[in-house]
Parts: C-alpha cells; sequence; structure tokens
C-alpha cells in the first residue's frame, strides 16, 4: 500500500510541476513575445527544450526544498500529499486570474502547512527558510529593477545615434539569446523544486537517506520533463500580464529585462536560494519600463501582482494544512487525490469555458 501512495504521490508532484511549467511560462518568453522577437508557439517551444536543458544544470535548490525548509525526519507521504494540494490549488487559482504569483512560493507554503498542522512549529527549520527563502526571495524583484534599470540607461547611451528601425531589428535577435537564458535558467531553479519534494516523499518512505547528496536520476529527468511539458502548454493569461499590462517594452528594454532577470536566478540557483522566478522577472520588467519614467510602468497592475505574492505563502499553508487534516481520516489520501482531480478539472474547465464565452465578443 505503501508503495501504491508514493507512486500516487509521486504523481501529484508531477502534476504540481506541470502546473508550474504553464503557470510560469510567461517568465521566459512574454517579454520576447510582447516586443515580436518570436511568435508565441515557437517561443514556448523554446522555452520549453531549455526547461528541460536546464533542470539537469543544478542540484543545490533541490537539496534546499528537501533538507532546508522543514524537518525531513518528520516528513510522511501525508504531510507531502497535503502540502502538494495546497501548492496546486494557489497555483491554479492564479493561473485562473492571470496573476503571476510564485510557484516556489506556493510549493514551499504547502508543505509548511502541511507540516505544521501535522507536527507542530518546531518542525519548520527557520533559520534555512528566513536565509534561504525569504531573504533572497525579498531582495530578488528589487535587484531585478536596480539591474535592468542600469542595463537599460547603459543600452540607450549605446544606441542613441542608430536608428530606431536598426537598433530594434538587432535586439529581437538578442532577444533569443536573452530569452533562452531565462528558460535555461528558470529550468535550472523550479525544476529542482519538485525534485526535493521528491525527495522527501522517498526519505519518508525509507527509498532515500535524510543525507542524500542528489536526486535519483529518474527524478531529475520525470521533473524535467514534466515541466517542459507544462511550459510547452502555455500560460497565455499570465503571459499577457507580463507582456503587455506591466509596462509597454521596446525590444531593448526586452532584452535588460531578460538578462537582468535570468542572471540573478543563475547566481541564486548556484548558491541553493529557490527564489521565484515570478517575482524577479516582474521586477525586471518594471526596472526596464521605468527607464522611460515612472509613469511608463502601470502601478495598478504591479499592485495586483504584489497583493498575489504576500497571500501565496499564508494560503498554500492554509490550504495545505487543511488538507493534512483531512489525510487523517479514514480513506482520507483518497478523498485527497479526488479533491486534486476536482480542483484542477474546475480550474481548466472555468478557463475553457470563459474562452468559448468571449469569442463572439472578439468576432
Amino acid at each position: 500500500m505503501d508503495e501504491l501512495t508514493l507512486a500516487a504521490v509521486v504523481a501529484v508532484a508531477l502534476f504540481f510541476d506541470f502546473t508550474n511549467g504553464f503557470h510560469d511560462t510567461a517568465n521566459a518568453i512574454a517579454t520576447s513575445v510582447s516586443t515580436r522577437a518570436l511568435s508565441p508557439r515557437a517561443a514556448v517551444a523554446m522555452a520549453a527544450v531549455l526547461n528541460f536543458v536546464g533542470a539537469f544544470a543544478s542540484i543545490a535548490v533541490a537539496a534546499t526544498v528537501a533538507k532546508g525548509i522543514v524537518n525531513p525526519d518528520v516528513i510522511t507521504l501525508d504531510i507531502v500529499l497535503a502540502g502538494l494540494t495546497g501548492a496546486i490549488t494557489w497555483n491554479l487559482v492564479t493561473w485562473y486570474l492571470g496573476l503571476p504569483s510564485s510557484s516556489s512560493h506556493a510549493l514551499i507554503g504547502g508543505i509548511m502547512g502541511s507540516a505544521v498542522f501535522a507536527e507542530g512549529w518546531d518542525v519548520v527549520q527557520w533559520q534555512g527558510l528566513k536565509g534561504k527563502v525569504l531573504i533572497p526571495s525579498l531582495l530578488a524583484p528589487f535587484l531585478g529593477i536596480a539591474i535592468a534599470f542600469a542595463l537599460i540607461v547603459a543600452i540607450t547611451w549605446l544606441i542613441a545615434r542608430r536608428s530606431p528601425a536598426r537598433v530594434n531589428r538587432v535586439f529581437r535577435r538578442l532577444q533569443l539569446v536573452s530569452g533562452g537564458f531565462v528558460a535555461f535558467t528558470h529550468g535550472t531553479n523550479d525544476a529542482q523544486k519538485t525534485m526535493g519534494i521528491i525527495a522527501l516523499a522517498l526519505v519518508a518512505t525509507g527509498h532515500l537517506g535524510a543525507d542524500f547528496d542528489r536526486p535519483p536520476t529518474w527524478v531529475i529527468a520525470s521533473a524535467a520533463l514534466a515541466m517542459a511539458a507544462g511550459t510547452y502548454a502555455g500560460g497565455w493569461r499570465i503571459i499577457k500580464t507580463l507582456g503587455q499590462r506591466i509596462a509597454k517594452i521596446d525590444p531593448p528594454q526586452g532584452f535588460a529585462a531578460q538578462t537582468a532577470c535570468a542572471s540573478i536566478l543563475w547566481t541564486t540557483a548556484h548558491y541553493g536560494f529557490p527564489v521565484s522566478t515570478t517575482h524577479t522577472i516582474s521586477g525586471s520588467v518594471m526596472g526596464a519600463g521605468a527607464s522611460r519614467g515612472l509613469s511608463a510602468v502601470r502601478w495598478g497592475v504591479a499592485g495586483n501582482i504584489l497583493l498575489a505574492w504576500l497571500f501565496t505563502i499564508p494560503m498554500a499553508f492554509l490550504v495545505g494544512g487543511v488538507m493534512e487534516l483531512v489525510t487523517r481520516i479514514e480513506g482520507g489520501d483518497l478523498i485527497v487525490f479526488f479533491l486534486v482531480a476536482v480542483i484542477a478539472f474546475g480550474a481548466f474547465a472555468a478557463r475553457r469555458w470563459e474562452m468559448r464565452r468571449l469569442q463572439p465578443a472578439k468576432a
């Protein structure tokens, strides 16, 4: 029975990875699509391939998620399952609303909630949570703003006397590189979080030692594939928010935003900091857009995104905790699996119905 439950938990973890992929597609390609550097489908295909490749580049973030957030010695399959349900629920809610919230924070919040409800607050490793999650995640978007702003100021100085048409043509080509770098580092950063969660499940069932150095190869490959598949499926509502609604950007600004974001993600992944790709690219887009003046950024949209950030960990924490309570009743695991399926089906069905309803208006 434990083997069957483990397989089901791994499947749910990979489904979360899939939702992470389509939820965060916008992180890599929104600016490239909005500046017409790439067509939407070509951008999605490129991002999917590079997400897959990037997942193999490092395992530092996976180790942080598996060992540095909650005490792995007290983790059970029920805790992992409940935490994943909290993360998936918040991911789908924000996807439906078109808000680029953090899948990373949703996962961390969900696992924390289920673990705390099961074992109490002592299970949280506060030093690791503060030093490797909260502080880096708080700094990342502000670094994105500062670096992207500095880059676009330097670029503007360099191209001051160049033809705008030629400049845009050159920077659209450069965005193929910068957008690819974001997709690669997104795989390096985000796919590892699911690897860490599956590793937790393996530790809980004795299939992996708590002091492991590297997740099994099949864990890395399956997480990479699920992330790539979700990326290819695309998250078009969030692409519109990041690419068009925060600030209107041109190819040089898009290049600056992507380069700033990817540089930050590569550095934080190296140190094992599971920062939010969404937060980082959003800050970078704001920084690049603000080079035209503060009025160039739509601060109302930015405020809505900020609210989604603030609510992500608490809401995922709460859902994860409630799901942990459900697992305690007889047949609770089956109920939680059923709820995951219902939540996913409801979100996708509601989105499809809305798209059909809006089609006549577009015509």
